[in-house]
């Protein structure tokens, strides 16, 4: 079975480039804004950077389920610190 480890990180990068870039088309069709069309545009752009969110959310879930990803805390180990 392949290894789903490697594949995380790289995942992850992706989405949120893409959410970033879902963001600037929103921006770009809110700075512009002189139509309809624009406004539609713009929304469109906010939908699709909404289910990229959730679909990063649900990697990440998913990827720390499968043990694939673990959190680690912002304090030291104890002990490993006086």
């Amino acid at each position: 079975m392949m290894e789903l480890q490697p594949l995380v990180r790289p995942l992850v990068v992706i989405l949120l480039i893409a959410i970033v870039v879902s963001l600037g088309s929103a921006l770009r069709h809110l700075a512009r804004g002189t139509t309809e069309e624009d406004s539609r545009k713009m929304a469109r752009a906010l939908t699709i950077r909404i289910s990229l969110s959730l679909a990063l959310l649900a990697l990440l879930i998913l990827a720390w389920y499968m043990g694939l990803i673990s959190p680690h805390g912002l304090q030291p180990a104890p002990g490993s610190l006086r």
